[in-house]
């Protein structure tokens, strides 16, 4: 697990958790029945509140992303490449609609907007 807390982000650093740990997931770098660190330990290696971390592992878990064993841990849950590539498409999709909002408030046709989205890709 490989996450890097921005201080200065917009978002508050649960989301920046729950993101970063979410895309390793989907891209298969956490795989599944890999073990995430204990809520403490990873609070304390990232130097952030133990209540930060358990909303961001919440919410991986209302995801259907990790599932908690009693005593034992939070694992990566199981998935076939087929809920995967699908997980994948909802996560992108979600998040390029609110962008597309974004970039509609702004008057960007669709063409401009994959113009930047091609410039900076």
């Amino acid at each position: 697990m490989n996450v890097a807390i921005s201080s200065t982000s917009e978002k508050p650093i649960y989301q920046q958790l729950f993101e970063q740990i979410s895309a390793q997931i989907l891209k298969g770098e956490l795989p599944s029945g890999y073990c995430l660190p204990p809520i403490r330990q990873a609070a304390l290696e990232l130097q952030i509140s133990v209540i930060t971390v358990k909303k961001a592992w919440e919410e991986l878990e209302r995801s259907r992303l990790i599932h908690t064993i009693t005593g034992k841990g939070c694992f990566v849950a199981e998935f076939t490449p087929e809920e995967m590539l699908l997980m994948r498409h909802e996560t992108v999709s979600k998040q390029m609609a609110i962008d597309a909002s974004y970039y509609k408030s702004f008057g960007l046709t669709l063409e401009d907007a994959i113009a930047i989205l091609k410039e900076i890709y």
